[in-house]
């Protein structure tokens, strides 16, 4: 593991503490705010890139597209929330 990795794991582990932290005060928001950056610091480490999750994100839509409901979950008021959403 290199120097700029051992950095962002460390980052990483303080992150996903304020996350917890936040999710116990009850900071729904901020929370899931940070849980993007905690992805982003993730991504940087395993070496994936923006292209590679709007790619994965497709194949999930797609996939759930294909798939039919269960008819106990179909609700024609509800519409369905997507799986993952992109913010740049």
């Amino acid at each position: 593991m290199s120097h700029s990795d051992e950095q962002l794991q460390s980052v990483l582990e303080t992150l996903e503490e304020c996350r917890k932290v936040l999710n116990e005060s009850n900071s729904r928001e901020s929370a899931e705010l940070l849980s993007i950056v905690i992805l982003d610091v993730r991504m940087k480490l395993k070496g994936i890139d923006s292209a590679d999750l709007r790619a994965l994100c497709d194949e999930m839509l797609r996939s759930a597209a294909s798939e039919p409901l269960p008819p106990s979950k179909q609700t024609q008021d509800q519409p369905r929330r997507p799986l993952l959403r992109v913010v740049k």
